[in-house]
């Protein structure tokens, strides 16, 4: 018997200064009004993405579940996919200020976001164990 196919998704929100727990509960709201069913999120360790705010939103949405990778583990994170694809397209660029670069950041990952193939690619370049893929 084979997994269910479901359509793959990239859904991120930027921010311009360093973020805190707040703004990483402030994402999983969004998802959560924006996705049906349960949400699995997988997270890195970041003292961000752990903590009481975090843990009263998962008690409040019993359908969230948040996993996080082990420490020190890029290499499992499809999200190193992203940036990679990321910066090879903005690493030439020039903005002339922090809003035109955003504009640019902004640009690039929808363009990833719309491609099953770059985040498929995103998926298959980590090494998350195969049932994952």
């Amino acid at each position: 018997m084979s997994p269910e196919r479901h359509r793959l998704g990239l859904y991120y929100l930027l921010f311009y200064d360093n973020i805190g727990q707040e703004e990483v509960c402030a994402f999983l709201r969004a998802l959560l009004r924006q996705l049906r069913g349960p949400l699995i999120v997988l997270l890195d360790n970041s003292s961000t993405h752990q903590g009481e705010p975090i843990e009263k939103l998962r008690a409040r949405h019993p359908r969230l579940y948040v996993e996080h990778f082990p420490s020190y583990s890029p290499e499992l994170n499809p999200e190193e996919g992203v940036w990679s694809l990321s910066k090879k397209e903005l690493a030439n660029g020039c903005p002339k200020d922090i809003d035109e670069l955003m504009e640019s950041i902004i640009r690039v990952i929808d363009g990833i976001r719309r491609s099953p193939a770059k985040l498929r690619w995103s998926i298959l370049q980590s090494e998350l164990p195969l049932f994952l893929r």
